[in-house]
């Protein structure tokens, strides 16, 4: 029997009381369609999305049928949509009469599905018979005839009570329809179906009162761990589990409800809260630990290969189940745990290649448990991801929260996140842990660097980790080493945090400077290698920390009072003598910075700036690598977005970076540099080209380079010089020898040995008085803008600022790329700050070329010889 003979017995059963026949009662759904069509049309010619609602046809007649009619006629709507569609396919035109009328079908499936509707045994034998009637089951049909409100309809109406077996045989034959549909990028919507559908059918038989069995639905490595562990639990506490992870999967929205934290709560309590988290945190380090997993695609067309590649993590569907247990874990707030939710935070926003971060919503979710955590010790991590992530609708997300918690306690955003560093039970930088017969001392060495020294009872210095202490307190060692790496990224994240401040000339109390960095356990150390501008009494002083005091530039000791107020000193706002002397200072008593201060680059305005007024050239016509000029705008704190071949000079070639202290804004203008098709397999431009640095005030006007004041000017510009610097293609070596793009090969070789930045010029005073102390001072000098070795094969060339080698006597080029597994021969050397890697490239590769004879790697001596 067919569908459309169905309809006619279904009238001959049931007597309408507007129709004397089957036909009339058919008759009337066409003139239903028909009427709801005309009258639709004289409002609008678009019929995408009809509005039900607005048409007097649906509102007067067939919003008051009965269910059992009301239902006849879902089943006629789906038969005319199978008859449109197996004619007609996808295709359609706005203008088709009979598109516009399956339009009209489908907003009166989807209308009455929505609305309360009974929905008996014959009334779903009917409707699942005409979606079965299509022969060609895809997601676009399932969309089409919304079985998503159906499946809600029918849980409302007998989620409490079961279903009858005659509608759960109904249920599992939708099911098998739906499994077959296969559609990658709606598998989390089929999941979810199919779990609601199975929750009925489990309902039927009696087992209305039972507690279905619910595992995670994924196919990824992450459902194969977490489902096997479930199943390995008593069955009582399967039982409660089942519950969480049912309520984890219907995990939506960006933020939880009360109610869904108060349900789960509950739910773990009974399970026992340190049973619950000790299986949480288990499941969160085994995503942490988890690796993408990449698959390479060929594909050909027009007798050409393509090759690509995609990359999965985690299935949709298991994304938002985790989601659901990070919310639970937002009721947890000891260190194990926020730790984890911030490694969790991290590795999901990790990005994958052509897909973005690897799990955006569990990260988001990760975000909101460490800002709704106790105490500050969340916040304190939300402060180093801040500087750790680099995606600016997540900065954004982490500020929010900041700025959140910050109004909460009534204080700064600044001030919250000097409240918020965990000293990490470090006491003037160390921390000791006694064992039996042993002592272990964990002492901060450097920014991100520290060590662990362990000693026999009679203060012998062991060498290693003694062997009865890996063997009797593993898992305590493993805590030690856990707190030093943490320790690492608290220092190195502070150190970026500091090196900010010096563009928002920020002050302090002597309570707060006292409070959150004199004394506290891990930021004194940090605190007593910078240079401090103090005031007090009216009365300026300048100092810094040395043999257990704070003495002035002259050595003489400072006494602070509690009226004194404290700042960062800066090379750009004192005479150059001075500056002359702090660095003096540093180098006499071997005084090693985490950040460049003393020696810190500085810009002030050029007799061509002023000339521009409005705007600077001084960073402009270089060629950067864009990819990698993006990655240091997000970690000075600079909002870009990636150029694309698809922009077609779309005006989005901007860095911008706010200065809410003056009311501005600064700008580094950005344009596309279309070379041999230079981009990349996702369209994003490989290369960029520099303009014009500009201010812009809180009107949006811009500024006069004049008025804008010094510190901000300078710490900008220099920012700027760090993009070119390090971004440049005129400091990569292998452009040469590769071939490069050869319309911007020009601009290479003008930048790999050219004129020196106010970087290069720094690093170069440094050598001036760091070569003579060499081993190899005999064979090195500097001259004008490069090193010059004296090898015992050929003189060799080292541009200061792009670390680029030219060899005597015809300046042919040398390509030597650094091996960063080596050690660096600056390692063992005094350098009054940390931090420029360009300074031991230098070093290295002069080492290397004084003895030229000895070199052994083929690349390089088959160049050198062919002088």
């Amino acid at each position: 029997m067919g569908i459309f003979d169905k309809l006619k017995n279904a009238f001959s059963k049931n007597a309408q009381p507007v129709n004397d026949t089957p036909h009339q009662a058919l008759n009337e759904f066409d003139e239903v369609i028909s009427s709801s069509h005309a009258e639709y049309a004289k409002t609008t010619e678009y019929f995408w999305n009809v509005k039900l609602n607005t048409i007097s046809v649906y509102t007067n007649t067939v919003a008051l049928w009965d269910d059992q009619k009301k239902i006849t006629f879902i089943t006629y709507c789906i038969h005319k949509l199978n008859v449109y569609f197996k004619n007609r396919g996808h295709s359609y035109s706005h203008s088709d009469k009979a598109y516009q009328i399956q339009e009209v079908q489908t907003a009166y499936l989807t209308q009455l599905f929505k609305t309360k509707l009974l929905i008996d045994d014959d009334g779903l034998e009917s409707i699942i018979q005409g979606f079965n009637e299509n022969n060609n089951w895809d997601w676009y049909s399932f969309n089409r005839w919304p079985v998503s409100p159906m499946i809600n309809q029918l849980n409302n109406q007998y989620g409490k009570t079961g279903v009858s077996e005659k509608m759960a045989n109904s249920l599992t034959g939708l099911k098998a329809k739906i499994e077959e549909i296969n559609n990658t990028y709606y598998q989390k919507d089929k999941l979810k179906i199919i779990e609601k559908i199975d929750q009925l059918i489990f309902s039927s038989a009696g087992h209305v009162a039972k507690i279905k069995p619910t595992f995670f639905l994924g196919e990824d490595k992450f459902s194969a761990y977490a489902n096997n562990m479930v199943q390995a639990m008593p069955e009582a506490e399967k039982l409660i589990w089942y519950q969480l992870i049912a309520k984890a999967i219907k995990a939506t929205g960006s933020k939880p409800t009360n109610k869904y934290l108060q349900e789960t709560k509950n739910l773990f309590k009974e399970l026992g809260a340190d049973k619950f988290k000790t299986v949480l945190n288990n499941w969160f380090q085994f995503v942490i630990d988890l690796q993408e997993e990449t698959i390479t695609h060929t594909h050909t067309y027009d007798n050409r290969v393509y090759n690509y590649t995609t990359a999965t993590f985690l299935s949709a569907i298991n994304m938002d189940a985790i989601k659901g247990f990070v919310w639970m874990g937002s009721n947890f707030h000891d260190n194990a745990t926020l730790n984890n939710m911030a490694k969790l935070a991290e590795r999901c926003y990790r990005k994958l290649p052509g897909v973005g971060p690897a799990a955006a919503s569990v990260g988001n979710a990760a975000l909101f448990a460490l800002y709704k955590s106790k105490g500050l010790d969340g916040i304190g991590h939300l402060s180093r991801l801040k500087l750790r992530i680099k995606q600016t609708s997540t900065q954004q997300l982490i500020e929010k929260y900041m700025v959140e918690a910050a109004k909460e306690r009534g204080v700064s955003t600044h001030e919250i996140e000097d409240m918020s560093v965990d000293d990490h039970g470090l006491v003037n930088g160390t921390r000791e842990y006694q064992f039996e017969n042993f002592s272990c001392i964990l002492k901060i060495t450097g920014a991100g660097k520290s060590e662990l020294n362990w000693y026999k009872d009679d203060g012998t210095q062991q060498k290693t980790v003694p062997a009865a202490v890996k063997d009797k307190h593993a898992a305590r060692l493993k805590k030690i080493k856990d707190t030093q790496k943490q320790a690492d990224q608290t220092t190195s994240a502070q150190r970026d945090r500091i090196d900010r401040m010096f563009r928002s000339g920020r002050k302090f109390t002597y309570a707060a400077f006292k409070e959150f960095f004199v004394d506290h356990g891990l930021m004194c150390f940090l605190t007593r290698q910078i240079i401090w501008d103090v005031t007090q009494n009216d009365q300026p002083v300048t100092m810094i920390y040395l043999d257990g005091q704070w003495v002035d530039i002259e050595g003489n000791p400072v006494i602070l009072t509690e009226n004194a107020e404290l700042s960062l000193w800066h090379p750009a706002l004192v005479p150059v003598a001075e500056v002359k002397k702090w660095r003096d200072f540093l180098t006499r008593h071997q005084i090693k910075q985490a950040l460049k201060q003393a020696f810190r680059e500085v810009y002030l305005l050029t007799e061509a700036e002023l000339n521009t007024r409005t705007y600077s050239n001084r960073m402009a016509a270089h060629i950067l690598k864009q990819h990698q000029f993006n990655t240091l705008t997000k970690a000075r704190g600079w909002k870009y977005a990636l150029m694309g071949a698809f922009d077609n000079g779309r005006d989005n070639g901007t860095a911008e970076i706010s200065l809410p202290e003056y009311g501005l804004k600064a700008q580094y203008w950005i344009n596309e540099v279309n070379a041999d098709n230079a981009f990349n397999e996702t369209g994003i431009w490989n290369y960029v080209a520099t303009d014009q640095v500009r201010f812009i005030n809180s009107d949006g006007n811009v500024v006069n380079l004049v008025d804008v004041p010094t510190l901000p000017f300078s710490e900008i510009m220099r920012d700027v010089d760090l993009f070119v610097g390090v971004a440049s293609v005129g400091n990569d070596p292998n452009w040469y020898d590769s071939g490069g793009i050869p319309s911007l090969n020009n601009y290479w070789r003008s930048y790999a040995f050219g004129d020196l930045s106010e970087v290069a010029k720094n690093r170069k005073e440094i050598l001036t008085g760091l070569i003579p102390r060499l081993k190899i001072s005999k064979v090195t000098e500097i001259r004008d803008k490069f090193v010059v070795v004296k090898g015992k094969l050929r003189t060799y060339k080292i541009h200061i600022g792009s670390t680029n080698i030219l060899m005597e006597p015809n300046d042919q080029y040398l390509c030597i790329v650094p091996d960063r597994s080596q050690k660096s021969p600056a390692e063992n050397l005094f350098i009054p700050f940390e931090g420029d890697s360009g300074l031991s490239v230098i070093l290295s590769k002069a080492f290397l070329l004084a003895d030229d004879d000895k070199i052994t790697d083929g690349t390089i001596t088959s160049q050198i010889g062919r002088g």
